[in-house]
């Protein structure tokens, strides 16, 4: 008589490694008391969604977006029990989105639960967005059963292998005790070093009860003789392996958090640099914007130094709206002059022509918490003085207070405003040209910036019209800018206004929309009806992909896929229950009121689109969209 160390000695023996034993072996084998797993609690009525549900509790959770799906409804039933708001979306993308808003604006993670297979599929695009704007978001999905997996059950994919390149951490629960360690760590993971998207992938057999699970794995005709007692054996075992030890107590609570710092010793040496610059300049990055800095004493910091900054991305609105430090024009020029450049949080790739705008006799600091890209074509176009991997916020108070008493010459900042002053003057005059048909977009949006509330987001999803935008909008304070990042992608609207209204329910949302990406989200205001988020919606409507086509008429001439249509997209609106208002030339005269009528809308609960007709403007003649 012998043993099966080769299938027992395992807490799980491989099915396939049963099914190859000749069957002619068996009968020579009998199966030892180790291989037995622990009593489980077979009465219990809890289930796995519940362990989830009590570690984002504990991790101050509020939201959890989703697009329901029999894989997760447990995590959902269990979420909402214990008070945390499930917002379901109407597209599964929109879900991370929303969910990467949420984290961009409350500085912890952002959740989203989707189902397997297509629902997970579905969200590729956010999820590899979250990972380029480095924001941190929980992904969980739904799998095949744990025996399942590979045997062709609905909706069975690879999705570890998908997800591997897009996030920071991927893990696949194989047993109910395995979810609230998993989730603690993967929150903790997303959060540090450099934020990212984390993915957490629940088999279905892992989130329902024992005596519902149980009953999947009976086997209503087993095979004759030991074959049938083995299989046997082996699926009861692997069920109670599932279960076993599932609600004994354990730590919910969040594990530290890693931040890199700079050294002493290389603050040190930016001091020194800083102390010496007559014409240095700043380039706020995203990165900038992350935890734990608070923004008073970011601004207080900046103040402090007195130094001309550049806003990029999330950072737009970090000095208010009308600072002398902060400047919007000429950028290219005064890198060129600029004899001490701060890069902070700010990456050297097609934004700043992978440094190839920074002058070779500029003194450079670079801080990023990412090494990949603090460094990035450093080789090639530009080389950093100091190069610190860190965070951005934390080494800027450190060298505000190295510098106390110390100010950049104010001669410097103010030539830099006096800029600004000039090409905005020009910017203004264009508003006021007459397009061939319907209006100026540009005179739309100075008119936009002059009525928006002074709490008010704004969430950019567009490209020509949303790059005319950048230049004219002005945010009133910090995060109150969203835009995709460094993927460009289009369709984050209706999720970043989503997870925008809901963190900030009093503040003004609005979603700067071009008619093309206006397409990828429209439907989301069905789920701004349902949930009560109220946002504003200004629709850039040229019927036309204008950035693509603004390029490929001259360079390859046709228009081929870039036309569209002048549609009636507010009448989309008023059929998901929101207020849809046409904007065309006729409504010149009267466009502030129409403004003015759409925050009073919002004010009383009623999502807003304005559809405006645009005419065709030379303002972004040049710029490039590869």
């Amino acid at each position: 008589v012998g043993t099966l160390p080769h299938i027992c000695g395992s807490r799980q023996p491989s099915l396939g490694a049963l099914q190859t034993i000749p069957s002619t072996w068996l009968g020579f084998y009998y199966l030892p008391e180790f291989c037995v797993f622990p009593q489980t609690e077979t009465q219990s009525p809890r289930h796995g969604g519940e362990s989830v549900a009590e570690v984002l509790r504990a991790h101050g959770v509020k939201f959890v977006f989703t697009l329901v799906g029999g894989h997760i409804s447990p995590i959902l039933v269990a979420c909402e029990k214990l008070g945390i708001r499930i917002v379901d979306t109407r597209h599964e993308a929109t879900a991370v989105f929303a969910a990467d808003a949420v984290a961009r604006l409350s500085g912890t993670v952002g959740v989203a639960v989707v189902t397997a297979g297509p629902g997970l599929t579905n969200t590729v695009t956010a999820v590899k967005n979250a990972q380029m704007a480095e924001s941190p978001v929980l992904v969980m999905g739904g799998a095949a059963g744990t025996l399942l997996q590979g045997r062709g059950a609905l909706q069975d994919i690879d999705q570890m292998s998908l997800f591997k390149p897009l996030c920071k951490f991927c893990a696949s629960v194989r047993s109910v005790r395995e979810i609230i360690p998993t989730v603690r760590k993967a929150l903790a993971i997303a959060q540090s070093g450099t934020p990212g998207p984390v993915f957490i992938e629940f088999p279905i057999d892992t989130l329902y009860p024992f005596h519902l699970v149980s009953k999947e794995f009976g086997v209503k005709n087993p095979p004759k003789g030991i074959m049938g007692k083995i299989v046997t054996w082996y699926l009861h075992n692997h069920l109670n392996n599932l279960f076993a030890g599932a609600w004994e107590t354990r730590d919910l609570f969040p594990l530290p958090v890693h931040i890199p710092q700079a050294t002493d010793d290389q603050v040190q040496k930016c001091i020194e640099l800083v102390s010496r610059a007559k014409k240095p300049v700043i380039l706020l990055g995203s990165q900038a914007t992350l935890p734990p800095t608070p923004f008073s004493c970011y601004r207080m910091a900046l103040e402090s130094l007195g130094i001309p900054c550049f806003l990029g991305g999330m950072s737009r609105g970090m000095l208010g709206r009308d600072s002398a430090l902060h400047i919007r024009q000429n950028r290219r020029d005064a890198l060129k002059d600029a004899d001490l450049v701060l890069l902070a949080g700010t990456v050297c790739d097609f934004r700043l022509s992978y440094g190839r705008v920074l002058s070779r006799h500029s003194k450079i600091i670079a801080v990023n918490r990412d090494k990949t890209q603090l460094l990035k074509n450093s080789d090639m176009f530009w080389k950093p003085t100091v190069a610190i991997q860190g965070d951005a916020g934390s080494f800027l108070i450190r060298l505000s207070q190295g510098l106390k008493g110390h100010k950049c010459p104010e001669d410097w900042p103010q030539s830099l405003k006096a800029g600004d002053v000039i090409k905005e003057k020009v910017n203004r005059l264009k508003a006021d040209e007459k397009t061939d048909h319907h209006l100026n977009p540009l005179r739309v949006l100075h008119r936009v910036d002059e009525l928006m509330a002074d709490d008010s987001i704004i969430v950019a999803d567009g490209g020509d019209f949303v790059g005319s935008a950048a230049y004219i909008l002005k945010p009133r304070g910090p995060l109150r800018w969203l835009d995709p990042g460094a993927f460009g992608t289009l369709g984050v609207g209706g999720g970043f206004a989503l997870g925008a209204k809901l963190c900030r329910p009093e503040s003004e949302v609005w979603i700067i929309y071009g008619d093309g990406s206006l397409g990828y989200s429209v439907a989301e205001f069905d789920t701004f009806t349902r949930h009560k988020t109220p946002i504003i919606a200004l629709v850039g409507n040229d019927a036309c992909w204008s950035q693509i086509s603004r390029e490929q008429v001259p360079i390859l001439g046709s228009n081929v896929a870039c036309g569209l249509a002048f549609t009636d997209y507010h009448i989309v609106a008023d059929g998901y229950g929101g207020k849809g208002v046409q904007i065309g030339r006729k409504d010149e005269d009267k466009l502030d009121d129409l403004i003015k009528e759409a925050q009073k809308e919002t004010r009383e609960g009623r999502a807003t689109l304005l559809n405006v007709l645009i005419g065709k403007t030379n303002f972004r003649e040049g710029s490039i969209s590869v």
